[in-house]
């Protein structure tokens, strides 16, 4: 069966999210509701409701994994990730887009090395074709539009390894 790239219901759920702001040395039933969070993605921070340096770094490599600032500070954008697990309010992107979005969408497949063109920030036949290639394999249709579903196949890329 092949998905379609249509915006996953949970992100709708999750645009209504009202949680606090956490930085480093935030402290509380926020911060246990985080670090379970984390773990329930892969990533392995004590859950003891102090946002260490250790909880810090996981939080910037997950905001890595779902394309967000990888700033360390728990906002919505952030919350909204950690409840989907998916990449927030990408922009759909297809043969002529042009910018940073695409730059994204150029390093992530080079890293699997399904692109070996220039991160030049223009979606033009290289990048169409590695993205088509990447949603073949990924189980999507592949259109070369890169939509919710595909960014969040990408995001699978740096998934981390089970604690």
């Amino acid at each position: 069966m092949q998905l379609t790239d249509q915006q996953p219901s949970s992100a709708q759920a999750t645009a209504q999210l009202n949680k606090p702001l956490l930085v480093l040395g935030s402290t509380g039933d926020a911060v246990v509701e985080l670090q379970k969070l984390l773990n329930h993605w892969g990533y392995c921070p004590v859950v003891d409701g102090i946002f260490t340096p250790a909880t810090l770094e996981f939080v910037k490599a997950f905001q890595r994994r779902v394309f967000l600032q990888p700033d360390g500070i728990v906002g919505n954008l952030t919350w909204q990730a950690l409840y989907t697990g998916s990449p927030i309010n990408m922009p759909v992107l297809q043969r002529g887009s042009k910018g940073q979005a695409v730059m994204t969408v150029q390093e992530t497949l080079q890293i699997i090395g399904q692109y070996t063109g220039l991160i030049d920030g223009d979606f033009g036949l290289m990048t169409d074709s590695a993205v088509r290639s990447f949603q073949a394999n990924a189980g999507l249709v592949a259109d070369g539009i890169v939509g919710a579903r595909t960014w969040y196949a990408l995001s699978k890329i740096f998934a981390p390894i089970e604690c």
